[in-house]
């Protein structure tokens, strides 16, 4: 009986060792743990300080301001926060330039978010299915303008006839087409922007330093909305024509007009603000011509032209050709002065009506020349030359928008804030590490920890 109890005991005292070692490993398990969570969350904080104050976005530098790329300047900032005892490799790892810039359209989703609330992109939803429509209605507006042209040149072959040079408001007008845009309708007393910067090293130009695995099951993936995009931007970033009255300082920075870049991808800001000027200037045709097909009283005006034009053209085809070319001219006019008055930081409705049209049939024939300058209207509840660029940006994919806005970033970094080593790709957004130890006796221990700015 004693020998029994005996064995009993030893195995209770086994079962209890066992126990206690089982718990001592856990324990020791756990503190490895916590001391590679502690070190990683120490790394991550030592994110890049000016990219968060000026643009709102959390990255960690890996090059640690060297501007050379190295894993091994982050795994060794782990040693130096409590995990050094410890082998550390990096199996997952997402930087800000990855997938067409991605994590950046992320980041740009919780900002917006976090700052205005769902509301703001609600109220927004409106405006999107308007300005959804506006890019086919430009593309139907070209159809129709070529067709129309090339409708009225083959009827004027036939008649062997040519329409008369004097009092012509198509002749003008195709002269206006061929001057330079920005020379018609920029304010007389602002010059345009001269600056311009070299673009082949910029990360929408460059070959990139990138990432590796997939984040899916840590993280949500996605990339911001076209809406969110446009609001960030907006915030972010400056343009040909300033919020309020349209005067103001020119924006520091390589270029000044860098909405106009995001849009255009041009070295220059002369380039960028005449390839936004040419996107508005379409929008504002299909518009104005829309609105001029409706206007029974401008219709009578462009017909009674049409037919002092056509007196020796006794052709009631020809007649109408050239009414609707004149009213295709009229719009061209008109959108000209639009654009005067959204660079001169007035409002332009969208759609217009018979009350905020700008432009008389008479004065189409004096637009463009040395005296005149007609700065157009300033109509209430009209959109600005901001809520223009904003529909442009809705209109241009995301993926381009985004690199284009980290061009932006990387070159403000470098040359205004003094941060020559900054680079975009190498702007570590998550990371994962497969970390392994020794605990004691010879039992080692291998487990993963990931951290990201979520």
């Amino acid at each position: 009986m004693t020998a029994f109890l005996a064995l009993i005991f030893i195995l209770l005292i086994s079962f209890a060792g066992s126990l206690l070692e089982s718990a001592s490993i856990q324990s020791a398990k756990n503190y490895r743990r916590a001391d590679v969570n502690r070190a990683l969350e120490s790394v991550f904080a030592e994110y890049q300080r000016e990219l968060l104050e000026e643009y709102d976005l959390f990255a960690l530098e890996g090059s640690y301001e060297s501007g050379s790329w190295g894993e091994e300047k982050v795994t060794g900032r782990l040693a130096f926060y409590g995990a050094g005892s410890m082998e550390h490799d990096i199996t997952r790892l997402e930087i800000l330039t990855d997938r067409g810039g991605s994590p950046f359209l992320v980041q740009v989703e919780d900002w917006v978010r976090h700052r205005y609330g769902l509301d703001k992109l609600e109220g927004l939803l409106g405006n999107a299915q308007i300005w959804g429509g506006q890019e086919q209605a430009a593309e139907d507006y070209r159809k129709k303008e070529q067709a129309g042209e090339d409708h009225l040149a083959s009827l004027l072959e036939e008649q062997e006839q040519q329409l008369p040079e004097e009092e012509n408001p198509l002749d003008h007008v195709e002269g206006l087409r061929k001057s330079p845009l920005l020379s018609l309708v920029m304010p007389r007393d602002r010059q345009v922007s001269d600056k311009q910067t070299d673009l082949s090293g910029q990360p929408s130009r460059r070959s990139l330093v990138s990432g590796y695995g997939s984040f899916d099951d840590v993280a949500e993936q996605g990339e911001a909305s076209r809406l969110a995009l446009g609001v960030y931007l907006l915030d972010h970033f400056s343009c040909a024509v300033p919020e309020g009255d349209g005067s103001g300082e020119e924006a520091v920075g390589p270029l000044a007009y860098e909405l106009e870049y995001i849009l255009a991808g041009k070295a220059s800001d002369r380039e960028n603000l005449e390839a936004a000027v040419q996107k508005i200037l379409l929008i504002r045709l299909a518009a104005n011509f829309a609105y001029i097909q409706t206007d029974s009283v401008r219709k009578a005006e462009a017909s009674a032209m049409a037919g002092t034009l056509c007196a020796l053209l006794a052709v009631p085809a020809v007649i109408q050709a050239v009414t609707q070319a004149i009213l295709f001219a009229w719009s061209f006019g008109e959108s000209i002065v639009d654009i005067r008055a959204l660079l001169g930081g007035r409002k332009v409705p969208l759609v217009k009506d018979s009350e905020s049209w700008q432009l008389t049939l008479s004065s189409l024939l004096k637009l463009g020349d040395g005296e005149e300058w007609n700065e157009g209207k300033d109509t209430t509840g009209g959109m600005a030359y901001r809520d223009y660029i904003q529909m442009l940006l809705f209109l241009t994919g995301t993926g381009e928008a985004a690199m284009r806005s980290l061009d932006l970033i990387e070159m403000d970094l470098r040359t205004e804030k003094g941060l020559d080593w900054f680079r975009a790709d190498h702007c570590i957004t998550k990371l994962e590490l497969d970390s392994r130890c020794s605990l004691r006796r010879g039992i080692s221990y291998r487990f993963s920890t990931y951290f990201g700015y979520n």
